[in-house]
């Protein structure tokens, strides 16, 4: 049998760490799309629903009950675009600080995990790699 393929790697890779987020975060109230969503909303304030469901992979009509219940738990709030009038505008609430810094916890935990017996070095290399990977495809 040959050897798993670099890309092969890189989604199940994926897949493993959804799986162990999900696991670890069986204690809080988020899903993991919810959490998704949450961490997206904070690092990119005002964005619009259509570019949150993009960056999610997911059709917006798919963000719309996720978007609901972050507002239904004071989590995040809906603004109208004031330059397209059928666009709204997400932004965070305070809330959320709670809900970020268990989310980070989990994530912190979950590679944690992931890298162990991996040395400091060999993981500047590995995100350094990955970054330039990452450049390379956004290129496109």
């Amino acid at each position: 049998m040959s050897a798993p393929s670099i890309g092969y790697l890189l989604w199940d890779v994926s897949r493993l760490v959804r799986k162990r987020y999900t696991l670890e975060s069986s204690s809080t109230c988020l899903t993991l799309a919810q959490a998704k969503a949450l961490s997206h909303i904070a690092t990119h304030q005002g964005v619009k629903q259509v570019e949150l469901a993009e960056f999610l992979e997911i059709k917006p009509m798919t963000l719309v009950p996720i978007i609901d219940s972050l507002v239904e738990e004071g989590f995040v709030e809906r603004r109208p675009d004031p330059k397209d009038r059928r666009a709204h505008l997400i932004y965070l609430l305070p809330a959320a600080d709670d809900q970020l810094k268990k989310i980070k916890s989990i994530a912190d935990k979950v590679w944690s995990h992931a890298l162990e017996g991996i040395s400091e070095q060999e993981q500047k290399q590995f995100f350094s790699t990955l970054q330039n990977i990452h450049t390379n495809l956004t290129k496109f």
